[in-house]
């Protein structure tokens, strides 16, 4: 067997509140570009600039717009699978018309439904996918005619949470910590547990609360909204709890890491900013970045814009500890 080919890069993202000091945040990855054979055949060694063809499952609305966009620069023949009642392809900030348009010429578009796994089955086998990245799947009966469809199936890349986890006194949580059997995000631990038994060459990753451009879920955009009508932070207890946050191009970028990297086979990453913060510093990053005056006080927090900010939920902290580090990435 030729020897493994292997590349080390450097990825500089900007970050201003994944470390809370607007530095950026440097990843060393050293990736190797694999064609896996599934069901434990063996493996073989291809070319590290090998396109792939590549379903995404979503990748419409938050980190598969991120996600999309790194893929389409490596070369890969991307398709987004959707109800297409959004838009397929959006401009982003900052995105020229050129880049725009490049990117969106070359999105494929899958319609469908996934609950729907007759049209699921029928539609992917026809296509033979390479990978799947998995963004929006929430229970293993919705994964699982993917894998009947996609029998040579390379890869299986998929959005799991760190939510997961069994309520602990010792932090920061590591993959291999206990997870909750009733976690509200069983369906995912489900999965992982479906993809090992069926023999699927998968890789897992297990993000902390994510925030960044098109974020649907209202974590950082509550805080503005305070902000800007004038109106009190509240914050639990005396504000020094910690809570740890994760922005969507750094995650998009994780996701693109593990991608043929024979280190993440059958791997669980968790996936965070490096830093942690106090509920009372993440309220006045807000403030700083958006100029507004600061007022906060303590207390318990009311349900206000339909989001309620309460220790017990918002204080999940992980850590990529040695999986990190196996996969040959380095935490600055």
């Amino acid at each position: 067997m030729a020897a493994t080919a292997s590349l080390k890069s450097s990825l500089r993202l900007p970050s201003p509140i994944s470390d809370f000091s607007g530095a950026a945040v440097s990843v060393s990855a050293q990736k190797s570009r694999r064609s896996w054979q599934p069901r434990g055949a063996r493996v073989q060694v291809s070319a590290a600039a090998d396109s792939k063809n590549i379903l995404v499952m979503g990748g419409t609305r938050f980190i598969g717009v991120f996600l999309s966009r790194l893929l389409v620069k490596e070369g890969h023949q991307v398709t987004l699978f959707t109800r297409g009642k959004a838009p397929i392809t959006q401009q982003l900030p900052g995105e020229s018309d050129a880049e725009y348009a490049e990117f969106s010429s070359k999105i494929q578009h899958l319609k469908g439904d996934r609950m729907d796994f007759e049209f699921v089955k029928a539609s992917l086998a026809a296509k033979g996918y390479d990978v799947v990245y998995d963004i929006n799947g929430r229970e293993a009966a919705e994964v699982e005619p993917i894998i009947d469809a996609l029998p040579d199936l390379e890869q299986y890349i998929y959005c799991s949470s760190a939510g997961v986890y069994l309520k602990s006194d010792l932090l920061p949580h590591c993959e291999a910590d206990a997870v909750d059997p009733k976690s509200r995000h069983k369906g995912k631990l489900e999965t992982e547990s479906l993809l090992t038994a069926r023999g699927v060459n998968w890789t897992s990753i297990r993000p902390v609360y994510i925030y960044g451009p098109h974020n649907y879920n209202p974590v950082e955009e509550w805080f503005f909204h305070r902000l800007k009508a004038g109106r009190p932070i509240p914050i639990p207890g005396a504000g020094n709890q910690i809570t740890q946050l994760g922005h969507v191009k750094d995650l998009a970028a994780a996701f693109n890491l593990v991608l043929g990297n024979p280190k993440a086979s059958q791997q669980i990453f968790n996936i965070s900013g490096a830093k942690y913060v106090t509920f009372d510093g993440l309220a006045r990053a807000c403030a700083k970045v958006t100029r507004f005056r600061e007022r906060n006080c303590t207390g318990f927090l009311l349900n206000c814009l339909g989001w309620v900010l309460l220790s017990s939920v918002f204080s999940n902290f992980s850590n990529g500890c040695d999986c990190l580090m196996r996969a040959g990435w380095r935490v600055p």
